[in-house]
């Protein structure tokens, strides 16, 4: 809790569009931690996404939410209905008071920042950030959709106080992409809760092998899918595997498992916890084609759970880019080899894996938290920090 005689506890906006993956996830975590430091916290996101798995995770952090959950019909393409959402976002925002207003993603970025800026023109005292989480910077650079997107970023850089990247490859992209900030960025890595640290034992009957995560081309799945064909080709064994999730091709995956024969030995079951699904399985395989901070490759390191994963995104600054436990995105025959190596080596994860303690020093929901504070706090002082972006600091 906050000491009475310091700092005034903040009131502060979490805005994002869908209430899944791994914004959600972030979000969460920082609402919490910051409601149990003593700051009054609340979310505005989409009202048309998620389900009754999504619903849970809602009731379980509303205690934390002093000022609220507001749901709102916020598409994902622009549009119209981008009035009408703008419109009702402001009028719940305006009525919180908030100090922070903090947008996550593309539209919530955006919805913040605008939001934020028409406080600031009526001379209210707000403080505008922005995490894209990878999101609009998957578009392509040379195609007429990305031009767009990428030019609405930096237009929207001149209604924001600070950026904040999850990781240094997402800061290279937005460069790359976007151009380099002309506000405030900062790199702040994602951290998992400090509760899911802790080594989650696999069952009698655990899988070889997980798969956890949306089900949609872009992480993977059917990736997965083909580099376990091609593990049990290797090792000349049935293997068994099991995937969580849920997603618009779940469909196709499940054809494309019986098209070759893997519905006996390929399991798939609806979204559930990480923690909880660790226990069904001995190796996490995270075959994303695209990623910023995967949430599931740290909650799995967490676990002290061995992580096979595609070299994308932040995944080799907490794996280390040279590590054996990383495939070219998108190569199943890579990851296979990998796959192959963790079942008939028994000391493969030994030394792959991050040590633990280190480990959670720099990737735990309380630092995430206490550099996210510290920034916002600076944000509201006099001394506001510059347009230069702060130095990443190297993780070993």
């Amino acid at each position: 809790m906050l000491d009475p005689t310091g700092p005034r506890p903040l009131r502060i906006i979490h805005c994002f569009r869908s209430p899944l993956g791994g914004i959600f996830r972030h979000v969460r975590d920082l609402a919490e931690a910051h409601a149990k430091a003593g700051h009054e916290v609340g979310i505005l996101c989409d009202s048309t996404t998620g389900g009754s798995y999504e619903d849970k995770l809602f009731d379980e952090i509303r205690p934390f939410l002093a000022l609220g959950l507001v749901r709102l019909p916020i598409r994902r393409s622009i549009g119209p209905s981008d009035i009408k959402a703008l419109w009702g976002s402001y009028k719940e925002i305006r009525s919180l008071r908030p100090d922070i207003i903090h947008g996550h993603g593309a539209k919530g970025g955006a919805v913040a920042r605008i939001i934020g800026s028409a406080l600031r023109v009526n001379r209210y005292c707000v403080a505008r950030l922005y995490s894209p989480h990878g999101g609009s910077l998957h578009y392509d650079k040379k195609t007429m959709l990305g031009k767009s997107v990428f030019f609405l970023e930096k237009i929207q850089e001149y209604f924001t106080d600070a950026i904040v990247f999850v990781c240094d490859f997402e800061r290279c992209t937005y460069e790359a992409k976007v151009g380099r900030p002309s506000t405030y960025s900062e790199r702040i890595y994602n951290g998992v809760n400090d509760a899911d640290f802790g080594k989650v034992f696999a069952r009698p009957d655990a899988a070889d092998f997980l798969y956890i995560g949306m089900l949609r081309d872009l992480k993977g799945p059917d990736v997965f899918i083909d580099a376990f064909a091609r593990t049990e080709r290797l090792i000349g064994r049935p293997l068994s595997a099991i995937m969580v999730g849920d997603g618009p091709q779940k469909a196709e995956y499940e054809q494309m498992m019986l098209e070759r024969g893997l519905g006996r030995r390929i399991q798939m079951v609806p979204a559930m916890k990480a923690t909880d699904a660790f226990a069904f399985s001995r190796t996490v395989v995270v075959p994303s084609r695209a990623e910023a901070m995967p949430y599931i490759v740290l909650e799995a390191l967490a676990a002290e759970k061995p992580v096979i994963a595609s070299a994308v995104g932040g995944i080799p600054e907490v794996l280390g880019a040279n590590a054996h436990v990383l495939a070219p995105p998108g190569d199943p025959q890579a990851l296979a080899a990998i796959m192959t190596q963790s079942v008939t080596d028994a000391d493969w994860a030994r030394s792959a894996m991050p040590e633990p303690r280190h480990f959670k020093n720099s990737f735990s929901s309380s630092a995430m938290a206490g550099s996210l504070m510290h920034l916002y706090r600076r944000l509201l002082s006099d001394k506001r920090p510059t347009a230069r972006s702060k130095e990443p600091v190297s993780v070993s």
